[in-house]
């Protein structure tokens, strides 16, 4: 990727754009299309913590140890995924802690005082910190096709890559069900009980049931996702998001700014001035709900609260990267659900 590419983007606006949305496009564009997804299954249990362990990740990559990992270090929602399916990971990186030092929303229900946190903020990871942890595998997200790990820094890669064998999960261009069913294979070959997690896979069933029916009885509902920073507002295509891919695919009515529109973003977005923001007409509005982005009770600016879905309360969160558990992923569908089956048509 050239120098030129890669600084298209600043750094500030690829957080701002929600991390995901401008870095994914970036790294997009320096990928090729050879990576290959499938998974196997270890059929030894947690509690004997022997092995051989395989897995086969997305990037086509088979991880062969000698036993299931014990030491594990995963990106922050990767390991917030793994916990809820009972597995406890050493070490985690990216957002885990708030400026105010509480668990940041990636981090899920993870109790972030039990693991090392090698890396809170982008481009930031301790390989000392790592290397002492004796690491048997690392996991993270891939946002593109090259099998580029998020949160991994560039820089020190080949460092971290050197110390033990990595896991990736494609969370690129494919419908949410797809990494949650990864995760899923992922957590029980790692041991975990999946007969307890049985309950949220009937409950993510049911709530997509719910999604489809509610966009089918009110096709003229228009939904855009947005997320927020000072300057700009990212309106965010549905053909690169797992979450929206998704919902798409259900039957919901999504706001879809042109290819042109989105190329300066990668494919993944499209960015407004705030004097702007009112060009596309929505009845509901999903916003970004990740600590690097403005939460909507925090933008003052007064063409956002002229939009008609922010004059009607018709306003909800949006969490662009999932936590890749079913437990987690069932009220994202429930309450987009809720907001179509309460919106009126105000845009």
């Amino acid at each position: 990727m050239s120098n030129a590419r890669a600084n298209h983007l600043t750094r500030r606006g690829i957080i701002a754009a929600g991390g995901a949305l401008g870095l994914g496009a970036v790294l997009a564009a320096c990928g090729d299309d050879d990576s290959t997804s499938g998974g196997s299954k270890s059929t030894e249990s947690a509690a004997a913590k022997s092995g051989p362990w395989t897995f086969k990740d997305d990037r086509g990559t088979t991880v062969k140890l000698d036993k299931i990992p014990a030491n594990i270090v995963a990106f922050t929602g990767v390991a917030a995924a793994l916990y809820d399916y009972g597995v406890q990971v050493k070490g985690v990186f990216g957002p885990t802690k708030t400026t105010d030092g509480k668990a940041d929303v990636q981090a899920g229900d993870m109790d972030i005082t039990k693991v090392e946190v090698i890396g809170n903020v982008w481009d930031e990871f301790n390989v000392e910190k790592y290397a002492a942890l004796a690491p048997d595998v690392l996991i993270s997200t891939t946002f593109d096709n090259a099998g580029t790990l998020w949160y991994v820094p560039e820089a020190s890669k080949d460092k971290i890559a050197k110390l033990a064998p990595s896991v990736a999960v494609s969370v690129y261009d494919r419908q949410i069900t797809a990494p949650l069913e990864r995760m899923w294979e992922l957590a029980e070959s790692l041991g975990a009980d999946m007969a307890a997690a049985a309950d949220a896979k009937k409950r993510f069933e049911t709530a997509a049931t719910r999604l489809r029916a509610a966009a089918k009885a009110k096709p003229e509902i228009k939904v855009m996702a947005g997320s927020a920073s000072d300057q700009l507002f990212y309106v965010s295509g549905t053909n690169l998001s797992i979450d929206l891919e998704y919902f798409k695919a259900l039957g919901v009515n999504f706001v879809e700014p042109p290819e042109s529109a989105k190329a300066e973003g990668g494919g993944w977005y499209e960015s407004l001035s705030w004097e702007n923001v009112d060009k596309y007409q929505a009845d509901i509005i999903m916003m970004d709900d990740r600590s690097s982005t403005i939460q909507p009770a925090d933008i003052a600016k007064p063409t956002w609260k002229q939009l008609p879905a922010v004059k009607a309360g018709q306003v909800i969160s949006r969490s662009p990267e999932p936590i890749l558990s079913y437990d987690k992923c069932v009220p994202l569908l429930e309450n987009l659900a809720d907001a179509l089956e309460k919106a009126k048509k105000v845009a």
